[in-house]
């Protein structure tokens, strides 16, 4: 029995432009191979931070271009080191490791459906040490798939204004938009004074690429590329040109719209298959992203369940791996198609259904 996974959390091969960046590449390597595979500014491929400033509305000398966005996080983890960060329960259990691995304590805020607590978020912050920033993943968030509503961007921009907070704006998945009106982003509606911004081209073009960006306030700018230079001297330049070139050609926004497409029938399966499979459990109901956040019934065990579902031929992620409660999981929708999504669900609810034997 093929095994379905719920538990990758990356683009289904159909959605990424093979053809499109193999001929994008090669146009990159004919006009520009002596920069490209040269060393360069550690800061990124100068054209592409242009396109990612204008998009952002800064100078480029604030846009770091770094391997993946996670590579930033360790960046900031190395400049913070041994400092204390906010961070979203459950969140992305990456940047967690990261943060731990360099003496970073976390302090965990929690959520519900509409993001970030706001009133948890006030009671930390006039509590104890000033946090070196707030973490947050507020659009489709990871595992979640929540969004932060557009009532608590304000007011959690309010909240960062009168701490004089850092924000990291963590949006890998804020342009996989299937429905819906997307809100400002912190950054936008606090000016970028406080906020840096991360993203990818993972979600939206091609993960193996391996080209994130920072927006950074200018405190952190000359640190952060300090930091790029002394890791790797100079970025993976031909991944970021083929990029931009990818860009430069106008093939980013139909490209969305195609991920969007595909992805948008996934998210649909699944909250179709959750509804006739699971009615007593509850889960998020996402616009957009590669993720559900399943809550099982009272009395769920999500780790004792894998256990299970494993020997069943599907798999997830455990909340608990996030910081989440024992009856929650992450359910990937990105990277199976949607007859493999009705079918995994099916199994999965068989099981939830299946009285433990001891």
């Amino acid at each position: 029995m093929e095994t379905i996974s719920f538990a990758r959390g990356v683009p289904a091969p159909e959605c990424l432009p093979v053809e499109e960046l193999a001929d994008c590449a090669r146009e990159v390597l004919a006009r520009d191979g002596a920069t490209v595979l040269s060393y360069g500014s550690s800061a990124g491929y100068g054209p592409l931070r242009g396109w990612i400033a204008e998009r952002h509305g800064v100078d480029p000398a604030r846009v770091l271009v770094t391997n993946g966005s996670l590579q930033g996080m360790v960046f900031l983890a190395e400049r913070f080191a041994g400092e204390r960060v906010l961070v979203e329960a459950p969140t992305y259990d990456r940047p967690l490791k990261i943060l731990a691995a360099r003496g970073v304590e976390t302090a965990p805020i929690a959520m519900d459906d509409e993001g970030l607590d706001l009133d948890a978020l006030a009671r930390s912050l006039e509590s104890g040490k000033k946090p070196a920033f707030l973490y947050t993943i507020p659009t489709f968030q990871n595992p979640s798939g929540r969004t932060l509503s557009e009532d608590r961007r304000h007011l959690l921009v309010e909240l960062v204004r009168e701490h004089d907070l850092l924000v990291l704006e963590d949006d890998p998945y804020g342009l996989v938009r299937f429905d819906g009106k997307a809100p400002p982003t912190l950054f936008e509606l606090e000016g970028g004074n406080n906020v840096a911004y991360s993203s990818s081209f993972s979600k939206t073009i091609a993960p193996g690429l391996r080209v994130g960006y920072f927006v950074l306030p200018q405190v952190l700018e000359h640190d952060l590329e300090a930091l790029a230079t002394s890791t790797y001297i100079t970025p993976v330049l031909l991944g970021q040109a083929t990029v931009f070139e990818f860009l430069r050609r106008g093939n980013f926004e139909p490209n969305l719209e195609r991920v969007a497409r595909l992805l948008g029938a996934r998210r649909d399966a699944m909250l179709e298959a959750l509804e006739r499979e699971l009615p007593d459990a509850r889960w998020s109901r996402p616009q957009g992203g590669y993720f559900i956040w399943l809550e099982l019934p009272a009395g769920g065990d999500a780790a004792a369940l894998l256990e299970r579902a494993a020997a069943a031929g599907v798999t997830f992620v455990p909340g608990a791996d996030f910081g989440g409660a024992r009856n929650t999981a992450r359910l990937a929708f990105s990277f199976v198609s949607p007859d493999e999504i009705r079918e995994g669900v099916r199994r999965l609810a068989a099981l939830v259904r299946e009285p433990l034997t001891v």
